[in-house]
């Protein structure tokens, strides 16, 4: 915990991870709030699905491009008009009463301009922290992002039960707006000047590191999604079993990330700490029953934070300062469809084969991220000796 102390005491670091954690804190809220709201308006869960739907295509497929335009309208002025244009939808989806296809637009709006934080953040970092503390740094950011997946369902429920779906939604879109204008206004945010990339659209993905962290990424996160909706269907929605399990499991993720993933990365690192996780979804299905699920999922978790605290170093030591935000972009973007497919794909099998057919997709996606980690693995940067900051292409000074 010293490592982490140490990181917090430098100047601007723990504002901003403050200000980041609450502004991206409706992520969590918005799959279960759309969920329950949109149900409660039209009646129907494959109304609320196609809805969602929109959310998660549109910020797939707009991510690496909003993190591109950063450099060129200022990450400042991105940032605003993404929060206020995201909240903005999300607040009509709650309180318009509109036909289905006009939520569906309002949806695929809101994901559009789902504001780009996390990869705006995680370019920042080079620029407050001296290379020995980045990878502590990514590595809390990443571990700490777990409060996220365990606050914000647990908020939606509370807020729907206590008043309705749609005040839940209200809630998340007013955090959203109040949590991403405080990170906007930071003077770490005002100060931070992204040069001009000299790269095509997609021309990022030709560094092999990065190409290899957003399959990766796909995989290891597709996994969890999987192993979530098996989960959910060995105990359906009217008890607190599948809370409490997935809870478990983000309980590992936050210990694992606080134990070793600060570790430095070698080449095999994020190979080692995805195969915690291929170990505990190999131990769920064996005993299908809240204890077994719960120490199989614990275990998976544990090795969650620090791999993805692996993917943003990869990326941080790989690509050029001005690339960064679209590489993390694109690394978004391929854990975001990695959920939807694997969610889709275990929602298959869990119907012709019961919630078994869910975890053994999960197993499935771990090890085969696992196996492309250590395959190639030449293609990563050896970090051993730290993440070296990029060079100074563009004067950023960050008041003290």
């Amino acid at each position: 915990m010293s490592t982490y102390t140490d990181v917090l005491k430098t100047p601007g670091v723990a504002r901003t991870i403050t200000a980041q954690l609450v502004s991206r804190f409706p992520v969590g809220m918005y799959a279960l709030g759309v969920l329950l709201h949109m149900e409660l308006v039209h009646g129907s869960y494959a109304a609320a699905g196609l809805v969602l739907a929109a959310i998660s295509a549109g910020q797939a497929i707009a991510t690496p491009v909003t993190t591109r335009l950063m450099s060129k309208f200022g990450t400042r002025w991105l940032l605003l008009f993404t929060v206020v244009v995201s909240a903005a939808a999300v607040f009509a989806l709650a309180v318009l009463q509109v036909p289905l296809w006009v939520d569906v637009v309002f949806g695929a709006v809101a994901g559009v301009t789902m504001p780009p934080i996390a990869p705006a953040v995680r370019t920042l970092y080079p620029r407050l922290v001296p290379q020995r503390q980045l990878a502590p740094l990514y590595s809390l950011d990443a571990t700490l992002q777990e409060l996220i997946w365990v606050l914000g369902p647990v908020a939606v429920t509370f807020l729907a039960t206590t008043f309705n779906p749609t005040a839940a939604l209200v809630v998340g879109a007013s955090v959203q707006l109040v949590g991403g204008l405080w990170f906007v206004l930071l003077r770490e945010i005002g100060n931070l000047r992204i040069p001009p990339t000299n790269k095509r659209m997609g021309g990022v993905l030709k560094k092999r590191p990065v190409l290899l962290v957003t399959v990766v990424g796909f995989l290891m996160i597709g996994s969890f999604a999987a192993a979530e909706a098996g989960v959910v269907s060995v105990f359906g929605h009217d008890g607190p079993q599948a809370g409490i399990v997935l809870a478990v499991s983000a309980l590992g993720s936050l210990i694992g990330g606080f134990t070793f993933g600060h570790r430095r990365i070698t080449k095999w690192s994020l190979a080692i700490r995805g195969g915690i996780m291929v170990f505990g979804f190999l131990l769920a299905p064996f005993v299908i029953n809240i204890w077994g699920l719960s120490i199989g999922m614990f275990i998976a978790g544990i090795g969650c934070a620090p791999a993805l605290a692996a993917v943003s170093a990869i990326v941080a030591g790989s690509v050029k300062f001005a690339d960064t935000p679209e590489a993390y972009g694109w690394v978004n973007s391929g854990q975001l469809i990695g959920t939807a497919l694997a969610s889709a794909l275990a929602g298959v099998l869990i119907d012709s084969n019961g919630p078994l057919g869910g975890l053994l997709v999960a197993l499935a996606f771990a090890i085969a991220g696992v196996a492309i980690a250590a395959i190639f693995r030449k293609h990563q940067p050896d970090l051993s000796d730290g993440i070296h900051e990029p060079p100074p292409t563009a004067p950023v000074e960050i008041p003290r």
